[in-house]
């Protein structure tokens, strides 16, 4: 059967798709993960923290999906990504869903008894659901870059060589530490467009401006260590991009510095460590002008810069090895069947515009501020 794209493209088109998906997680899940881990310390009173959780209230639930649709893109389309890190990172991933459970859980019990040892157990069981996935995202990245410990066999079967504590290495800590700031200067950000004006969005302008300045430091650390830390790894054969997928067709090499080779092949990439540098400098601007257009699209801007040079950096690799470097996985050897990725990509066409057009439009419907005094008339509030 003869297709309209061809299988390289298709794979290139689903690796770019793959990262639209993540980034709109990290853009509208991203402020609600940085709201959560804000809220002991930019709200001090009940009626603070209930303000502050009623700015994410509303659509925490619905960003979900964006989670949901980088899973199912995994799966769908990359399936040996799916099965190696979903089994070799089974204590991380198990780690992250616990501490997701605890956000709805959170939102939903919060304020079902007046009590004050009640709320604040609950308010920090909604920090923990926050700031542990931000965490264990970033450290999770970092491990990519690092290369994950498996191997395939010659029947493609996935062992995995690590362990839990195993992923918290110097490297990947300062690429979990990077996620924590920069969804911290995120829901800083959201804060200062959702949340009253007053005490909260002082305490928020403070708080958001210490994480955005450790975001570029710790951007810039990450630089570094991909520079001159040791690590990266580099295709050493001929590729064949419209070849069947078989990672051990592939022939891989550890190559330290590698990571930074396509910022001198295609200088263009350089758009994305700029974007993540500019923009949380405009963010820290819009804090301090108090311009929350400014700090929102600022802080949204270096999200997307950020976690567009990890992706930039890696092409093609998407799960390289780090105990047998031809093992890994890549844009032209891991992906599913040429059919498979078109007929996805079809209704990718016709579904992804109704979530984006009915998310927009939620957005409107939810625009403004909260405030104190609508807790106590608004009976629909947490």
């Amino acid at each position: 059967m003869d297709l309209p794209l061809d299988f390289a493209t298709l794979r290139l088109i689903w690796w770019g798709l793959l990262g639209v998906l993540l980034i709109g997680f990290a853009l509208t899940d991203g402020f609600d993960l940085g709201v959560g881990s804000l809220l002991p310390f930019v709200a001090k009173t009940d009626e603070e923290r209930r303000m502050v959780i009623n700015t994410v209230g509303a659509p925490w639930e619905g960003n979900q999906v964006w989670f949901i649709l980088g899973g199912g893109a995994i799966f769908a389309a990359w399936p040996f990504v799916y099965a190696v890190s979903f089994s070799g990172f089974y204590l991380a991933m198990f780690l992250v869903l616990s501490a997701l459970i605890l956000r709805p859980v959170s939102f939903k019990y919060r304020s079902k008894r007046p009590s004050p040892k009640w709320r604040s157990f609950w308010d920090w069981a909604l920090f923990t659901g926050s700031f542990v996935p931000a965490l264990v995202f970033g450290v999770a990245v970092g491990n990519v870059l690092l290369g994950a410990p498996f191997r395939l066999d010659s029947d493609l079967r996935s062992f995995y060589e690590g362990n839990l504590l195993g992923l918290f290495t110097p490297f990947s800590l300062i690429a979990g530490l990077l996620s924590v700031a920069m969804l911290l200067l995120h829901g800083a950000a959201w804060l200062s467009i959702k949340a009253e004006k007053g005490p909260v969005l002082d305490r928020t302008r403070l708080i958001g401006t210490v994480a955005g300045v450790l975001a570029l430091v710790l951007f810039a650390a990450g630089g570094l260590y991909m520079a001159y830390g040791g690590v990266g790894f580099r295709i050493a054969g001929a590729v064949d991009m419209q070849g069947f997928s078989n990672p051990l067709r592939t022939t891989v090499e550890a190559a330290p510095g590698a990571w930074l080779d396509n910022y001198s092949r295609y200088p263009w990439m350089m758009i994305a460590p700029t974007l993540g540098f500019v923009g949380a400098v405009v963010g820290l601007a819009g804090m301090w002008l108090r311009s929350a257009p400014l700090a929102f699209g600022g802080s949204s801007l270096s999200t997307v810069g950020i976690i567009s040079t990890v992706g930039l950096s890696m092409f093609p690799f998407i799960l390289p090895s780090s105990v047998d470097p031809q093992s890994s996985l890549t844009v032209w050897n891991a992906s599913s069947s040429h059919l498979t990725l078109f007929i996805m990509l079809i209704c990718t066409a016709i579904f992804l515009p109704l979530v984006l057009i009915y998310t927009t439009w939620v957005y409107s419907v939810l625009w403004g501020r909260t405030s104190t005094a609508a807790l106590k008339t608004n009976p629909d509030l947490y």
